[in-house]
C-alpha cells in the first residue's frame, strides 16, 4: 500500500473500524548524534486504542521498532524504505 511522506509533519489514515495508522515525520534542521539521517519519525499502527506496531527513533534509542511487546533495532536507509517497511509490517500484523 503506497503512502507518501506527508507534507505536514502529521498524517493519520483509517484502516478499518477501530484501526488506524498514525505517521509523523520531521526533517531536522541538522542531523544529530542519534539521527544522522536528519529525520525524526514515529509511525504507529493502533488497534482498538492500543499501539501494536511502531517504528520510531526517540532520543537516546536511535532507529528501532516495536512489534507487540517486543522491541528490535531498525536500519534506516531512506524515508521511502521506512514507509514501505512500516506498511509491510502493518499488512503482516493484519494477517496474523
Amino acid at each position: 500500500m503506497p503512502f507518501g511522506v506527508p507534507s505536514s509533519p502529521w498524517s493519520q489514515r483509517a484502516i478499518a473500524e477501530g484501526r488506524f495508522a498514525d505517521i509523523v515525520i520531521w526533517e531536522l534542521p541538522s542531523p544529530d548524534p542519534g539521527r544522522s539521517h536528519g529525520f525524526k519519525y514515529g509511525l504507529a499502527y493502533v488497534v482498538d486504542g492500543v499501539c501494536v506496531l511502531r517504528f520510531d527513533n526517540e532520543t537516546g534509542k536511535g532507529d528501532h521498532k516495536h512489534v507487540g511487546l517486543e522491541e528490535a533495532g531498525y536500519t534506516f536507509t531512506s524515508l521511502a524504505r521506512l514507509v514501505e517497511d512500516f506498511w509491510n509490517a502493518v499488512d503482516a500484523w493484519r494477517l496474523e
